[in-house]
């Protein structure tokens, strides 16, 4: 039998049980949002070497504008940006995987101080792993609670549309059944 481990996995278990009870086996195959964190993110367009992008590619690139771009170093989300012989900045396959992790960390509803502390600590080296690991973990416990506090109002909009679907499938019956005599004495 599978060990059983704790997981944000178990979606079914949202409903009726606490975020501490949530369990999953090690079999449980991961949701394509899971998978896609822990892969790749998209093959970058340039291989590693040749890897020298303009602001506005990767703005294009990552749905961010060059403004955003610009305010991610100054606040120190990302690390100081290579530049050309003309001051431009010039992004990296590296720097396009750090902003696919913050693109992440952003869908998570970590705080952008959260953030630029993660950044920073990644930054400091491998002795931060503890730090970078709590941190992490804060963020997981706010999103199972985020998504249990859904999948409550996931029920209620469920109930609400069953009890308009019932209401509506009445009405439509007593028309029907109030139109068949009419039409009888046409």
């Amino acid at each position: 039998m599978p060990a059983v481990r704790r997981s944000a996995l178990a979606w079914s278990g949202l409903q009726r049980s606490s975020v501490e009870d949530m369990t999953v086996t090690d079999t449980t195959s991961l949701p394509a949002v899971v998978r896609d964190c822990l892969a790749e993110p998209d093959p970058l367009p340039r291989p590693d070497g040749d890897d020298r992008y303009t602001i506005s590619e990767v703005a294009e690139l990552t749905g961010l504008t060059p403004h955003t771009l610009r305010w991610y170093e100054r606040i120190g989300l990302m690390q100081h940006i290579d530049r050309s012989h003309s001051g431009q900045r010039r992004y990296s396959n590296a720097d396009l995987r750090w902003l696919s992790l913050v693109g992440k960390l952003r869908l998570t509803g970590m705080t952008v101080a959260d953030m630029i502390r993660y950044a920073e600590l990644t930054r400091a080296g491998e002795h931060t792993f503890a730090e970078r690991q709590e941190l992490l973990q804060a963020t997981r416990r706010d999103v199972l609670t985020r998504i249990a506090e859904l999948q409550g109002t996931l029920s209620v909009l469920d109930y609400k549309i069953n009890h308009y679907a019932g209401k509506i499938d009445r009405q439509a019956a007593i028309g029907t059944a109030e139109a068949a005599p009419r039409a009888e004495g046409a």
